[in-house]
């Protein structure tokens, strides 16, 4: 059976605020959805209560493969195949981008004999070989995670761990925010990539077009106060571009 991920009637709420009022959205392997909204219309808080958010109080289902995620601690989902890329990176300051990756990559893979990168010697050659990839100076591979790194370094980092973790599913939040359009097209180059090489499904959570003039994508769903409003292909993208949020509600 194909590994899907199955968001089936999802609300989630805060402090006493409804924000999602039932989420029904099923992603596949290989499989590019686009999630697009204005402010406040619970874009983000999708992409946190996926990855495992505390602070929300939850109901429905989400399930990867028929297991309910739901269940699990957030490390627990990102040990089931799920990532999560911030709309805005932490910085972790102490702990080197290169060391972090290879605790990964060891977790990922406890046995050694089965590893394809033995040594963190060798590993550190493959992580160059990525990072010159995605445009990404192999001196930020020995600096504090995220410390000082610019937005759009940043974004980079986080395709860059994706590129090593390989998940399943990947939730991109807003990946493009805040990037000049030299970043947009590294960024979207370095998602196809992995998509291709590792069959990885993909939620696209962002307002505009930019990225997604880069992305090969299936398809596109509107959400507006907490619920999918429409549903379509690239032709949706491009009426929102003409008629705006306010009149797709129509």
């Amino acid at each position: 059976m194909a590994k899907t991920l199955q968001i089936s009637k999802l609300k989630a709420q805060v402090a006493g605020e409804t924000i999602l009022r039932g989420i029904d959205l099923t992603v596949h392997p290989n499989e590019m959805v686009v999630i697009m909204g204005p402010n406040g219309s619970g874009k983000s808080t999708l992409a946190k209560v996926l990855a495992g958010h505390p602070e929300y109080e939850v109901k429905g289902s989400v399930k990867l493969n028929n297991q309910e995620l739901l269940e699990l601690s957030p490390d627990e989902r990102a040990q089931a195949g799920l990532f999560l890329a911030f709309q805005y990176p932490v910085e972790i300051p102490g702990v080197k981008v290169l060391n972090f990756l290879w605790t990964v990559y060891t977790q990922q893979h406890p046995d050694r004999k089965k590893r394809q990168y033995a040594s963190i010697v060798d590993f550190r050659n493959y992580l160059f070989g990525l990072a010159s990839q995605l445009s990404i100076s192999e001196k930020l591979l020995d600096r504090g995670l995220n410390e000082g790194f610019s937005g759009g370094e940043k974004k980079r980092l986080e395709i860059l761990q994706m590129a090593v973790i390989k998940p399943r599913f990947a939730i991109l939040d807003e990946t493009d925010s805040g990037l000049d359009i030299d970043a947009i097209k590294v960024i979207a180059r370095g998602v196809e990539q992995i998509s291709q090489e590792t069959g990885m499904g993909t939620i696209i959570i962002t307002h505009y077009q930019r990225i997604l003039q880069y992305l090969h994508y299936d398809k596109v769903h509107v959400v507006i106060n907490g619920r999918i409003i429409k549903s379509g292909g690239p032709e949706l993208v491009e009426e929102l571009e003409q008629r705006g949020y306010g009149k797709i509600r129509d």
